[in-house]
């Protein structure tokens, strides 16, 4: 077994070139530039939460019910029928600000990072040669940073191409992760 604390290093510099692979993603490749469409009447939808007492940060789905039963209900079943049917996330009134979205990113990396050398120091010796490291960790790294998106396209009726995307995004996490684990292994 290898002990946790040696493997400070690839836990640091993984959750580093994982915000340096995201940086990049959003910033240069902008592949995902295209996931979220502007409402046809942005304006009347934003008057029309202003004017309804405004509400607060939060997940809102329409039509709503308090209650599993309701469902069925003809009046439920209309409102699904008429539309629109959906998942609204509001978030705080304000400019938006990139740092504590950022700080909170980052510090989800080191999360995975510390979460996959904890598995991954139980299971493999010192000396475990690049090829092992890498696949163990790529595997756990993929899965802490992919499989919780598909889960919105499941349920939420996020659309499986930007789920797609993001699964790409984690599959890129995984490999910086599992490389870095890889080439600084303690020998």
């Amino acid at each position: 077994m290898v002990s946790f604390s040696a493997l400070w290093l690839p836990i640091l510099l993984s959750a580093v070139l994982v915000f340096v692979a995201s940086t990049l993603i959003h910033m240069v490749l902008k592949y995902h530039a295209s996931d979220y469409r502007p409402l046809p009447n942005e304006d009347a939808v934003r008057a029309t939460f202003r004017g309804s007492n405004n509400p607060g940060p939060g997940q809102y789905v329409i039509p709503h019910i308090s209650d599993m039963k309701q469902m069925a209900s003809p009046e439920h079943l209309a409102k699904c029928t008429e539309g629109p049917v959906g998942v609204v996330t509001l978030r705080p009134n304000g400019a938006p600000t990139m740092g504590p979205s950022l700080i909170q990113w980052f510090v989800f990396t080191l999360v995975v990072s510390a979460l996959v050398a904890h598995l991954a120091s139980g299971v493999l010796p010192v000396g475990t040669d690049y090829r092992q490291v890498f696949h163990t960790v790529g595997v756990a790294a993929f899965l802490a940073y992919a499989a919780g998106q598909l889960p919105g396209a499941i349920w939420m009726g996020k659309p499986w191409s930007i789920a797609a995307k993001e699964v790409l995004d984690g599959l890129i996490y995984g490999l910086v992760t599992a490389g870095t684990f890889g080439w600084l292994w303690p020998r």
